[in-house]
């Protein structure tokens, strides 16, 4: 059951809240000063960005976006290649494919500027439900319902919503529909995050401090952080596969870019296998890019994708400056690698290669 908030009181929130946003709003590098209209580009660029990704990882890569591309003509112009390096270590790499799609339609479609409404910003390539409604609340203080899981647990804790997440979301929304203000909209909007994300947190929330205390069931019952309840998750599927870091003596390591669709589609990897469940060691080498003396490596690289979890096991050798590179694979001097598009999975993967500290003094076949 979802306790019913008077309307008396809805109103109330969004005033409380709004008056508390106006004191403690979070300084964040793509958040407009009061009094000075949102920029739409870096509204949309934040927006994209902070998609199950902190505050705290996305902050100096939104800063060097803009640095680098300060206008979305810019970031339409420059190669999709640049655009994937740039992004290398963000995670989700698809939003990085879809963010330069968009760019290029907002640039040639609709001259540079953004549309104002929700159902023209999720016609651009990468913007969903969310997103459009952020950026029309946002950038153009449009009255459109935000949320986020911030959004979520707030709600949820002010009505004390027992339907287990997912299937509250109709139950959410509709109370987000009733409480948002038809003026100030964007600024609501940021203001319901900064509650989720600095007091009504997922653990140990600060009640006390919450300028809609009062209002709120599962405060008042004592048992905010029962809330939002959750169906348990399934147990991630565990991939497994082995990858190949090979070595120049000339210090020149090999790797190739991945297909332009699909997982890490378009990204710089360490050449190796395919990732399944029914991976095994045996034959292993068979895979490897070229022949050279490989050795395997102790201990496994582990990484957790949205979908499921991998385990790779690595396997390294040196081999002579002659040594040409495979069809589809190149060599890249190892001191300019951090320029490549590498995702986290190859840099920890590179990470542990480099821990064979004998691998340049091993003696190679000629």
């Amino acid at each position: 059951m979802v306790r019913s908030t008077p309307p008396s009181k809805t109103k109330q929130i969004s005033v409380k809240l709004l008056r508390w946003y106006d004191q403690h709003r979070r300084h964040l590098p793509w958040r407009s000063a009061p009094g000075i209209k949102p920029d739409p580009y870096a509204v949309w660029l934040s927006e994209i960005m902070l998609q199950q990704t902190t505050v705290q990882a996305v902050k100096s890569y939104y800063t060097a976006f803009l640095n680098k591309w300060p206008r979305i003509q810019d970031l339409a112009n420059a190669p999709l290649e640049d655009v994937l390096k740039a992004w290398a270590g963000l995670g989700y790499y698809s939003r990085a494919r879809n963010l330069h799609a968009c760019a290029l339609v907002v640039a040639n479609e609709h001259a540079g500027q953004f549309p104002q409404d929700e159902i023209a910003l999720r016609a651009l390539p990468g913007i969903g439900p969310y997103t459009s409604a952020a950026i029309a609340a946002i950038a153009f203080d449009q009255r459109a319902i935000v949320i986020d899981g911030n959004v979520e647990r707030v709600i949820s804790r002010l009505n004390a919503i027992r339907e287990p997440l997912p299937k509250s979301k109709p139950i959410i929304r509709s109370f987000a529909q009733i409480i948002t203000p038809h003026q100030r909209a964007g600024d609501f909007a940021q203001a319901m995050m900064d509650l989720g994300a600095t007091i009504c947190t997922p653990r140990r929330p600060a009640c006390t401090l919450c300028p809609i205390h009062s209002a709120c069931a599962a405060a008042l019952s004592n048992e905010a952080e029962n809330f939002p309840r959750k169906l348990a998750k399934a147990q991630r599927p565990l991939r497994r596969g082995a990858a190949f870091f090979v070595m120049r003596q000339s210090g020149h390591v090999l790797v190739r870019t991945r297909p332009p669709k699909g997982l890490l589609g378009g990204m710089t990897e360490i050449p190796g296998t395919q990732w399944s469940e029914d991976f095994t060691l045996t034959n292993a080498k068979k895979a490897a890019p070229l022949k050279a003396r490989w050795r395997q490596l102790n201990g496994e690289v582990e990484h957790v994708f949205t979908h499921f979890s991998l385990s790779v096991t690595v396997f390294a050798a040196a081999v002579p400056d002659d040594s040409a590179a495979p069809e589809g694979c190149r060599w890249v001097a190892k001191s300019k690698l951090d320029k490549e598009a590498l995702p986290s999975i190859m840099r920890k993967i590179i990470a542990h290669a480099e821990s064979w500290q004998d691998l340049r003094s091993t003696k190679v076949k000629s």
